[in-house]
Order: C-alpha cells, then structure tokens, then sequence
C-alpha cells in the first residue's frame, strides 16, 4: 500500500453523518483549467479495460476544443477508522497508471474517490458534474463478482445518464 506521506492533499473530502469519510477529489499538477467545461467521466479500476477507456477518453479530448476529464474510482464501503487510512492510498494506487498515461499527455484530470455500489457512484457522479459523457471498459478487475451480481458496465446500460462509451 502507498505511504500516507507520498499521497497529495485532497482538494475535497466529504464525511457522512456518522464522519466516516466517504469521498475525496484530486486535482493534477496543474489542475483542470476549467473543471465544468464539457466534462466527461471515465471510471477507472485499475484494470488494462479500465486503462483502455482512459486511453479512447484521452483521445477524444484532444479532438475537443475544450474537454475536462474526470476520473473516478469506486471503492468498497470501509469502515470509519479504515475510511481515514485506506480510501485514499488504495484509490491512488488503482488509478496510478491511468494518471501516469495523462501527465504524460499533458491532460490535466481531477479524480474523484468514492466508496459504495460502484454503478451507483459512477452514474450518481456523472450526473452531479453534468457529464457530457461517460467512459468505461467493457469489464472491470472482478470475475467472480461480475458472475454473481452483473459487470458495472452492464448496469450502467441500464440506468439512464449522459450518453455512455464502452471500450473494449
């Protein structure tokens, strides 16, 4: 796991009413120029899919004369004490190649960490930063969760949001 020391400070954190933190928000060095101006959202799991879609994302908004990229990574709901230590290092960790492939882009990005039912967050964000579109691979990093419970991507078919983007 990534030593609390080398993690960057949040520009958000949001608590619950219990104070378990629930969310943080990370901006690149330098930041989303302007964070509101045709966003879109590309969900990324740390997976070589989830990897692909930032590579499509990236491209597309090269093609844009103005595009921010958000990115946003879903972790399982932890504890309040566990919340405090591991949301952010496991989140930072799951996005590092994603963030690496950008920097090296010169595409600034702002990630966005959550924690509960991944589809939920993922569509409940897009929709709260008015996205004009959203991103995903066609599957995630859990086999055994995507043969019990439906892939992410699936479920985010279903719902209805900003227009969606699969990559293979």
């Amino acid at each position: 796991m990534s030593d609390q020391a080398d993690l960057p400070v949040p520009i958000t954190a949001e608590r619950d009413a219990d104070g378990r933190l629930v969310s943080l928000t990370f901006d690149s060095v330098p930041p989303l120029p302007a964070p509101e101006n045709n966003p879109w959202l590309v969900a990324v799991d740390g997976s070589d899919n989830a990897l692909r879609a930032v590579v499509h994302a990236a491209r597309q908004a090269g093609e844009l004369k103005a595009c921010a990229l958000h990115l946003v990574n879903v972790q399982h709901w932890f504890s309040k004490e566990a919340a405090e230590t591991e949301l952010a290092p496991r989140a930072w960790l799951a996005t590092a190649r994603a963030r690496a492939l950008l920097d090296a882009q010169g595409q600034p990005w702002r990630l966005h960490v959550v924690m509960g039912d991944p589809a939920d967050q993922i569509m409940a964000l897009a929709v709260r930063l008015g996205c004009n579109g959203l991103v995903v691979g066609n599957r995630g990093l859990n086999l055994v969760e995507n043969l019990l419970f439906g892939s992410v991507t699936k479920k985010l078919m279903r719902m209805s949001g900003p227009p969606l983007v699969v990559v293979p």
